[in-house]
């Protein structure tokens, strides 16, 4: 990260340094002597937590401002579908099947990222959860277009790493899953979910919610793979049942292909501000 600023105050960089020269004394070593935004254990206690959530928040933050990028393009996705060459590797038929949508991820990625490096990649970043699956596809589209994209990753139980094709200085890791969406969110120009599991399903959900009850303004929403998320959701039950209004059923579209995508978030036209809210 940056730092342009002058300051006449001696800067925190020096007092890490100072301190660890300082004289191994009893005093020294105690806990309490450490500098406290130096001192990993207390940043850690359970009543920092507040700081924890700004620090995650302000990081990606500023080097995403550093670097001037306005707007982004989210792709959501499974991690376990893989990639057509070698979908005889996957658990489950079904898997194999989706494999196709491995291409056209990594084609929609390539088509988008085309139109990014025309604004100097301000505009149309791809961001990805920087995992493997859809997101490796995601992001690999991006360097197939010659441009860059993000990585959003998060510290997992099992052992993961972010995917080889994520610009490296745009991959960023994360401890707190709200954290993390709200990144994905902040700067949305078009959100598009491919086939996937829980995570995909919540971080769907989760900006469906925010558009339908207005906390977020509405963008091009889209579900690659009618088929697949109509088998899995019953959407018109949900209208029927009452729990949902049939115009949220408007809230997104269906697309099969990277072309069908572009064209529909080219030609997207702002709804109208809606008048009844859900629950009001």
């Amino acid at each position: 990260m940056k730092e342009d600023r002058h300051s006449p105050f001696r800067d925190a960089h020096t007092d890490i340094e100072t301190a660890e020269g300082i004289p191994n004394t009893p005093q020294t070593r105690a806990p309490a002597y450490k500098l406290a935004f130096a001192d990993a254990d207390f940043l850690c206690r359970d009543e920092l937590r507040p700081v924890r959530l700004q620090l995650e928040l302000l990081k990606p933050q500023m080097i995403l401002d550093e670097r001037g990028i306005e707007s982004t393009v989210v792709l959501f996705g499974g991690a376990r579908i893989p990639e057509p060459a070698h979908k005889d590797r996957a658990r489950t038929k079904t898997l194999a099947d989706l494999s196709k949508f491995y291409d056209e991820a990594r084609e929609f990625a390539r088509l988008m990222t085309l139109k990014s490096v025309q604004s100097y990649g301000r505009e149309d970043v791809i961001v990805t959860g920087g995992g493997p699956g859809v997101m490796e596809a995601g992001n690999r589209g991006a360097i197939d277009a010659g441009g860059a994209s993000i990585g959003l990753n998060i510290v997992l139980p099992h052992e993961q790493a972010p995917n080889e094709y994520v610009t490296p200085d745009l991959c960023f890791n994360f401890h707190y899953f709200a954290i993390r969406k709200m990144h994905f969110l902040m700067r949305a120009k078009a959100i598009c979910i491919f086939p996937g599991g829980f995570g995909t399903l919540d971080e769907m959900f989760e900006s469906l919610t925010l558009i339908q009850t207005g906390r977020m303004e509405r963008v091009p929403f889209l579900l690659f793979g009618r088929a697949f998320w109509e088998k899995i959701i019953n959407w018109e039950a949900l209208a029927d049942a009452g729990t949902i209004s049939a115009e949220d059923l408007d809230l997104f579209r269906f697309v099969e292909t990277a072309t069908e995508a572009v064209d529909l978030i080219e030609n997207w036209e702002p709804a109208p501000a809606r008048d009844n809210l859900p629950g009001r």
